[in-house]
């Protein structure tokens, strides 16, 4: 099925030596919110699509501009004429179903192989099961994980405050992406974090984007601050929810029914 998705070029650019980021929705939208800080920050521009006829069959409309579900974007290249980096970022509001998952990532790889880029970073949330209180507890201790397809490689992200990711499953085009990449012998990164499965997880993308800003020293800082208060709102919005709901549970006069009379 991989021939049925085409990636089409809206613009031609220079991608040699570039890094690719993967921002197809994962667990807490950890990846989405990388790939969306990232554009918005360096102010990328669009250069291409990824289309299939088994894709949705929507529009997303922003500011009036209609865009395809499968987006491509590139910064600038910044530094030295000698030692430069570049990001391009695939973004996509559509959870690829199981059928598509593995077609994405191989055309990925392909575009990414055709282009000369040097890896391919995938985001990657890790599901956590704690209680409120014990989250917010260890909500600044938040470890991010690294496993590559070149274990050279994987060796040198542990250099950037990355624990190493021994044993575990990871699903998905991030899961796909590390097989392809293995297989073919093409750089392949996945920085896993802890994230809340039912909800975006600001925090942990945050905690992606500090690993990002040490792996590519030739990029502009990137500051984390926004997602940290982004996260602080939504946190802030959910205990809200929950004390309303706890204390609709609880009003006064008012008995929880029995089974038994």
């Amino acid at each position: 099925m991989s021939e049925d998705i085409k990636i089409y070029e809206l613009s031609r650019v220079d991608l040699k030596d570039a890094t690719v980021i993967d921002g197809f929705p994962s667990v807490g939208l950890v990846s989405s919110i990388v790939a969306n800080y990232l554009i918005n920050v360096m102010k990328m521009r669009q250069i291409a699509i990824m289309d299939s006829v088994y894709f949705p069959t929507v529009s997303l409309v922003r500011d009036s501009i209609p865009m395809h579900p499968v987006r491509i974007y590139a910064s600038d290249r910044m530094g030295s004429d000698d030692n430069t980096e570049m990001l391009v970022v695939f973004i996509s509001e559509f959870q690829p179903p199981p059928n598509l998952v593995k077609p994405i990532a191989q055309t990925m790889i392909d575009w990414a192989e055709d282009q000369k880029c040097k890896m391919l970073l995938s985001p990657e949330g890790l599901v956590i099961d704690r209680e409120a209180d014990e989250a917010d507890a260890g909500k600044n201790n938040i470890t991010v994980y690294g496993v590559s397809s070149h274990p050279k490689l994987g060796h040198s992200v542990l250099g950037y405050g990355v624990s190493e990711f021994k044993e575990g499953v990871i699903t998905g085009v991030a899961g796909v992406l590390l097989n392809e990449g293995k297989r073919r012998d093409f750089p392949v990164v996945t920085l896993l974090t802890e994230a809340h499965p039912d909800y975006p997880d600001a925090r942990a993308a945050a905690k992606v984007i500090e690993v990002i800003d040490k792996m590519l020293p030739q990029m502009p800082m990137l500051d984390p601050q926004p997602l940290y208060e982004e996260a602080e709102r939504i946190e802030s919005q959910l205990k809200m929810i929950r004390k309303q709901t706890e204390s609709g549970k609880k009003q006064p006069g008012q008995e929880r029914p029995s089974m038994y009379g």
